[in-house]
């Protein structure tokens, strides 16, 4: 193997992990010169997170669009690294998790290590935002997504 094709496959390989879903499967894996690998939501397909994605920011805080892989409209992406929202996540369980409350929207925050995953609360299907710590606090971005949560049906949970 060339000392370039070695430089270049170690390049591709390198990679940030920003969050497993529960069933330990990969749920965004950032690649240093491709798109954003995101797991595919239990639930893209559901018609909610067709209207959702007709109200994802078209940045965020001055980050731009980034491609993922797959690309469906119910994945979006921004910045290097990557902030992934996710719509078609389950609906989370009554939780006694950190709850906030952005625009009248419930987010349970989960501290991924180097990042934050904010879920959305008493909607089903859920959205999922990872935040990496270099993209700042994770819920300084949630008034970006509130259009996007309010196209999908609420659940009896709220954040108390």
């Amino acid at each position: 193997m060339s000392s370039s094709a070695g430089r270049h496959g170690l390049l591709s390989a390198v990679a940030l992990l920003l969050g497993t879903v529960a069933a330990g499967v990969v749920g965004v894996l950032v690649l240093v010169d491709g798109p954003t690998e995101v797991a595919m939501p239990p639930a893209a397909d559901h018609p909610s997170c067709t209207a959702a994605a007709e109200h994802w920011p078209d940045e965020l805080q001055g980050l731009t669009p980034r491609e993922t892989e797959p690309s469906h409209p119910s994945i979006r992406a921004w910045g290097d690294p990557a902030v992934v929202a996710r719509c078609g996540m389950p609906a989370m369980p009554p939780t006694e998790d950190q709850c906030v409350v952005v625009d009248e929207i419930g987010w349970v925050a989960e501290d991924l290590g180097g990042a934050t995953r904010l879920t959305s609360f008493g909607r089903d299907p859920a959205i999922e935002v990872i935040v990496p710590g270099e993209q700042g606090p994770g819920p300084l971005l949630l008034p970006a997504f509130s259009d996007a949560v309010e196209q999908l049906p609420t659940n009896d949970y709220t954040c108390s």
